[in-house]
């Protein structure tokens, strides 16, 4: 199965920038977002945001109410905040051999950046990973982390994987199978982390936010800073 996968991936994998480059930090940029954020919607602000902090060391020295705005729209803002504090770490002590240590990184992340930016041979499981290890019975290794990516984005789907077109096929056990919808994700709209972003949106114009408890909220997690003049993005 390995050698189906790649030969399919080396065919059909997806043009992605981040797959240019074995640089630590855009890896970890690139695996931040992406966490609960379409790869369409990444492309664009991924770019964007190197171009303007090409370094750990010029992320680490910006200003964190600019690393907020820059992160607008990409949701759970809390990662900005431990992407500038993970690069803040790696610029003072350099990368650590146990990546998890970093803010914000946990398993997945560390395994990904382990694998992408320092070759080791790790395999970090997302959800489309594990539906295909579940699905064919077959455990891979980090080499094949890519092509299973594309793989469970693109052919191996949730609920009608599309096993007509699929390289693994013939020696998958779950081949024709349909499957039940997953959990979905509590709807943004109308709920309380929207009005968490209406409000940071709003302090982050220099508005007036008016919704306390979101402001509390946001205070909480570091996003904004209460002062006697109101609340603020923090410096």
């Amino acid at each position: 199965m390995r050698e189906l996968l790649l030969n399919w991936y080396a065919k059909h994998g997806r043009d992605l920038p981040w797959r240019h480059t074995t640089d630590p930090y855009a890896i970890l940029v690139s695996e931040i977002m992406l966490q609960q954020t379409q790869v369409d919607r990444v492309v664009p602000r991924y770019l964007a945001w190197l171009e303007r902090w090409p370094t750990v060391e010029t992320l680490a020295a910006a200003s964190t109410a600019d690393v907020i705005v820059a992160w607008q729209g990409l949701g759970y803002n809390r990662r900005a905040l431990n992407l500038q504090r993970a690069a803040r770490a790696v610029a003072e002590g350099g990368w650590p051999d146990d990546l998890t240590e970093l803010p914000g990184v946990g398993p997945y992340t560390a395994g990904a950046v382990g694998n992408f930016a320092f070759g080791r041979d790790v395999l970090p499981v997302d959800v489309n990973i594990r539906r295909i290890q579940e699905r064919t019975g077959e455990q891979f290794d980090g080499s094949c982390t890519q092509a299973l990516f594309d793989l469970g984005a693109t052919i191996c789907l949730a609920r009608i994987p599309r096993c007509e077109i699929c390289p693994l096929a013939a020696n998958c056990p779950s081949r024709g199978r349909r499957y039940e919808p997953e959990r979905k994700q509590s709807q943004f709209e109308g709920s309380f982390r929207q009005r968490r972003a209406v409000a940071l949106r709003a302090i982050a114009a220099g508005e007036a936010a008016g919704d306390d408890e979101a402001v509390a909220s946001l205070a909480k997690d570091g996003l904004v800073v209460v002062t006697p003049d109101g609340p603020k993005l923090p410096e």
